[in-house]
């Protein structure tokens, strides 16, 4: 099979083989590579300075994914949460100023700025939404699908290791390939100590030939999470409860679903459908926990795959999880997920 790779220092911004395309460009100043699929008329958008978020998805020409900003530039100057964020080292909350891992007690340090509470005071989303330090190391293309993996080296910032201790690399690949968008996400754990993992991504997606409350989900899960008045685990399950499809009109969502319906390679398989359109989001098998964010009047829905529930490394501690993964030292973990637009 025939392969072109592109580097950072080689001349060709653009590389073509058959059906897919991967480029480097420069839009609003900022660095976007760009991976197409003309068979299936996919095209996607990554921004490596801006989180390396995959800010834009395109299926024959509609965006799937939500963003309230016309351009790239007001996303830089403001940035928010939009596309398709990557939520670590901690997915969500965690339920105070501190987290236990490996039996100790690890406090964060507000004074440095670099994470935010949500509007219970718990500090929410990790470190990494906007992290401006990721870096291309390949883009491909060849007769199968076009991608692009960049490395971020979390080691690097006193800032981040002040707050989770633990030394490690980030790799994240965005691969097109027979119409879905693969997310593939890889830690490499540098720590001489076992590295507890919370990760998750909390993509926005949107349909546009309905209203949110005319479209319904579908959601793979025999149990849903409980939850404190400040959106914290409790530790208990209570069954799922969802019609299926569960219509969205006068049902708002901020929920951690869990026990998943899996085929027989391990994948669940969520969507959103509106009158034709429908976005399918397949989770990998060591992502265990979803979340779904649906607020009413907004015209997004969120599919959160995350590998542990919220507050994960706090309730693992207080023997109220039994889930958590971990990474030994010098060990890589590695999963996926998919995004499937159809009917567009």
């Amino acid at each position: 099979m025939s392969r072109i790779i592109l580097a950072l220092f080689m001349v060709p911004l653009v590389v073509q083989s058959g059906n897919y395309s991967a480029q480097r460009i420069t839009i609003d100043g900022i660095e976007v590579i760009q991976l197409k699929d003309s068979a299936h008329g996919i095209e996607v958008s990554i921004a490596p300075a801006l989180g390396n978020n995959a800010y834009e998805i395109k299926a024959n020409g509609r965006q799937i994914l939500w963003s309230p900003y016309p351009s790239l530039k007001e996303f830089m100057n403001r940035p928010v949460m939009l596309g398709n964020p990557l939520l670590a080292p901690w997915a969500n909350r965690i339920d105070g100023d501190a987290f236990w891992a490996n039996g100790k007690r690890y406090l964060l340090n507000p004074e440095l700025k670099n994470f935010r509470y949500d509007s219970n005071k718990k500090p929410i989303h990790g470190l990494v939404v906007f992290a401006k330090e990721w870096k291309v190391t390949q883009v491909q293309a060849d007769s199968r699908s076009a991608s692009v993996t960049s490395r971020l080296e979390f080691w690097r910032r006193p800032d981040w290791m002040a707050q989770f201790p633990f030394a490690h690399n980030l790799e994240m690949t965005y691969r097109l390939m027979d119409g879905a968008l693969e997310v593939e996400t890889a830690v490499e754990n540098l720590a001489s100590d076992p590295m507890p993992l919370s990760l998750g991504y909390h993509t926005y997606y949107r349909i546009d030939d309905t209203t949110r409350d005319d479209c319904s989900i579908h959601v793979p899960a025999r149990s849903q999470v409980m939850v404190s008045d400040a959106l914290i685990p409790t530790g208990e399950m209570k069954p799922a409860g969802l019609s299926d499809p569960q219509p969205l009109r006068g049902y708002p969502l901020d929920t951690g679903f869990t026990d998943l319906v899996r085929d027989a390679a391990g994948r669940a398989e969520f969507w959103v459908k509106g009158k034709q359109q429908r976005i399918k989001i397949v989770l990998g098998a060591k992502y265990n926990v979803a979340v779904v964010y649906s607020p009413p009047g907004r015209d997004f829905i969120c599919f959160e795959p995350m590998v542990g529930t919220t507050n994960v490394f706090n309730l693992t501690h207080a023997g109220l999880y039994k889930e958590l993964q971990s990474i030994p030292s010098g060990g890589t973990w590695r999963e996926s997920f998919w995004i499937i637009p159809e009917g567009y």
